[in-house]
């Protein structure tokens, strides 16, 4: 099983990429995780923000085509951890392919979010996206330790 996350924005903090490959490392070999950065469309070439987000979505398309695709939206539906990983074992007992996508600064086209299996929020909170990076990534870790038989404080 492979899981994706498209991410649009480049050139983050040192830390971003730092903190997210410590986590992709330790996810166990059987659920891959894969970073696709995607460079955010210019906002200064007098384009609307539905013409950014319209064309960012189009590259969205081309790098979750074949995915069962997760978009992260703070006005999505929320999961428990133990939620998530029950989803990551279905997606994996289904042998999907799962990719999760975290916008721009402007968020996500509506038809990214339209076209979407689901939407989900890992907040309901505006987080910096290379946060979000890093917090799914650990979250995706979480879920797969807890598929492992890793004890979970929470229970």
């Amino acid at each position: 099983m492979k899981l994706r996350i498209v991410a649009l924005g480049h050139r983050l903090p040192p830390w971003v990429g730092e903190a997210y490959a410590d986590y992709a490392r330790r996810m166990p070999r059987t659920l891959s995780l894969e970073l696709v950065e995607i460079k955010a469309e210019p906002r200064d070439r007098g384009k609307s923000i539905e013409q950014v987000l319209t064309s960012e979505g189009e590259r969205i398309a081309a790098a979750t085509r074949g995915f069962h695709v997760i978009a992260l939206d703070e006005r999505g539906s929320s999961r428990t951890t133990a939620e998530l990983a029950a989803e990551l074992a279905g997606w994996r007992d289904s042998a999907l392919d799962v990719a999760f996508v975290i916008g721009s600064a402007d968020g996500l086209a509506e038809k990214v979010k339209r076209d979407a299996n689901v939407v989900i929020a890992l907040s309901a909170l505006t987080l910096p996206h290379g946060l979000v990076r890093v917090m799914l990534a650990e979250q995706l870790y979480r879920a797969a330790s807890l598929l492992q038989g890793h004890p979970y404080h929470r229970e």
